[in-house]
């Protein structure tokens, strides 16, 4: 159905199109009959019950597929019934910031359809920890949430822990992992937060307040870092010695490039954002690598960034990725790229 729909949507505006979908979704999301048939019209299964040759355990969680939906989606936590019936193992939502932001001036997504890519600005466009946790309430408690989480654009970088404390607080009780973003370009200067000295004050800050949140409600939730792709080496190897000194869960690899080198003839290279697609996916596929030669699967990696095909999550596994994240490439395909997926792993897994 989605390949019909598509050239209706493309005809809209990026961000148009996104709040169309979204909103049409959220309605969906509140009426089981509904989404149910939205399964049936995308041809897709619910992933609640995991399937013994597609389910896989990580970070101490078990998800039904190794398929989930990268944050940037479904910012506001709108939308989480009727994705999850699109086949999609688990949902990862937000990013969210403590106080409502509008995020940056329209307009601020382009489609790059050439590339099957996407340039985004937004900024943490968010509701709200308030409002977001309420909307959060209507998601089928079987789902695999995770929960990205940032900072306010206001907030000065001295500051900035604690937006991450108070958004680790305001999501504990409802996120099966909570992810921090410390990487996206669009928020100034947030990449910052990737420097050794600040993303260790950060995680070790975060670590202690998951302790204690630990402690109080007996829940422990794991933490996941989302790194860029426009790191070197050392960085990367300095980041993952980070990872294992604060004992965190898992690293994500990675977010959107401000590297323009595979589209610099495109009208729309020059647009300020953060470049998803398949032009990301080399980058991508080689940050993977690298954390995995340095941390061997000791830190589970999760793999996003340029996954249009089944073979582009393949070649994120055999770097070393444990799951896989898709966005952009939803877009341009929908919900059959989920199954082309799940459909190229399955002969593996049975193996």
């Amino acid at each position: 159905m989605y390949p019909l729909l598509r050239p209706l949507l493309f005809k809209l505006r990026p961000e148009t199109s996104h709040d169309l979908v979204m909103n049409t979704l959220g309605l969906v999301s509140k009426s089981k009959q509904l989404t149910s048939l939205c399964a049936m019209l995308v041809g897709a299964k619910s992933q609640s019950r995991p399937a013994p040759t597609q389910s896989v355990q990580a970070m101490g969680i078990t998800f039904p597929n190794p398929v989930g939906l990268a944050a940037g989606l479904d910012k506001q936590a709108n939308a989480c019934n009727a994705l999850h019936k699109m086949g999609f193992g688990w949902l990862e939502l937000g990013t969210v910031t403590p106080l409502p932001q509008p995020g940056n001036p329209k307009p601020r997504m382009f489609r790059l359809p050439e590339h099957q890519a996407l340039i985004n600005r937004l900024g943490f466009n968010s509701v709200g920890l308030t409002r977001f946790v309420n909307n959060l309430a209507r998601a089928d408690p079987e789902i695999i949430i995770g929960i990205n989480i940032g900072k306010n654009a206001a907030t000065p970088l001295n500051n900035a822990i604690e937006d991450y404390l108070i958004g680790l607080r305001g999501v504990y009780a409802q996120a099966d992992y909570v992810a921090i973003n410390v990487s996206s370009p669009n928020t100034r200067d947030l990449r910052n937060l990737q420097q050794h000295q600040a993303l260790n004050q950060l995680l070790y800050a975060l670590n202690l307040e998951r302790q204690k949140l630990t402690d109080s409600t007996g829940k422990h939730v794991p933490l996941v870092v989302k790194i860029a792709p426009d790191l070197d080496r050392r960085q990367i190897d300095g980041i993952a010695a980070i990872l294992r000194r604060n004992r965190i869960d898992g690293v994500a690899a990675t977010n959107t490039t401000l590297a323009r080198r595979s589209v610099e003839q495109h009208p729309l290279a020059h647009e300020v954002g953060g470049l998803s697609g398949p032009p990301l996916d080399d980058a991508a596929t080689a940050t993977v690598a690298a954390l995995y030669q340095n941390l061997q699967g000791e830190i589970p990696i999760i793999g996003i960034g340029g996954i249009d095909s089944a073979q582009a999550a393949l070649e994120k596994f055999q770097a070393g990725a444990k799951l896989v994240q898709i966005y952009t490439g939803f877009i341009y395909q929908g919900p059959r790229l989920i199954k082309a997926v799940l459909d190229a792993l399955a002969p593996a897994a049975g193996k």
